[in-house]
């Protein structure tokens, strides 16, 4: 019988390519693209939404979102993702779902995102002025500050948003982005950016 190999591949490795873009001047946008996390859905069974945010703080010492906001430990992100369902974000190996099974066994079901989705960080001074360019959610500070979260579209693809830490001063946003569409979408966060300048990357570091 033949045994297979599977090759795990960026969903952007042939769209990204690093160092600068668009105009000629100090980058305005940075965009990264980061590789190699876990990322699990957990969705609580029917009735069970209070045991699954018990569950959550007991494992990670923070209850999951109930309300569209990421909340983040020293190695973990929970992202909401909709109504009693969140979104498990963390370094490879950290939390994977053979890990989290028994954690969240009669609460919630789980799902391995870790491979169907696209994570893609965008900061910079232009950042939000690129972002409103392709999203019709307001992206002021004073509406999405550090911590929140969306489930939302951009140039009619479905996104996860929440805005991380700020860097440098600057606002953080972080975007997840279904496989099949990260290419596509890439493409369209380029085209956006290209005006005010762009430094591109990718890296393994969730931070």
């Amino acid at each position: 019988m033949a045994e297979f190999s599977w090759d795990v591949r960026s969903p952007l490795e042939r769209a990204l390519v690093a160092g600068p873009y668009g105009a000629q001047r100090n980058a305005g946008v940075a965009l990264t693209e980061i590789r190699n996390f876990d990322l699990v859905q957990v969705m609580a069974r029917r009735g069970k939404a209070g045991e699954m945010i018990a569950a959550a703080k007991a494992r990670f010492g923070v209850a999951a979102p109930e309300t569209p906001k990421a909340i983040g430990t020293s190695d973990v992100s929970l992202i909401w993702s909709g109504p009693d369902q969140f979104l498990l974000l963390s370094k490879g190996g950290k939390h994977s779902i053979e890990a989290l099974a028994p954690v969240f066994a009669g609460s919630a079901s789980l799902s391995d995102q870790s491979h169907a989705r696209a994570l893609i960080s965008v900061s910079g001074d232009k950042a939000r002025a690129m972002l409103a360019k392709l999203s019709s959610i307001d992206l002021h500070p004073s509406v999405l500050g550090v911590g929140a979260a969306a489930a939302t579209s951009m140039d009619h693809t479905s996104v996860t948003l929440w805005r991380g830490g700020d860097r440098n001063g600057q606002a953080v946003f972080n975007l997840l982005v279904f496989a099949t569409f990260a290419e596509s979408l890439w493409h369209t966060i380029l085209d956006s950016a290209a005006e005010y300048g762009v430094t591109i990357g990718y890296s393994e570091d969730l931070a």
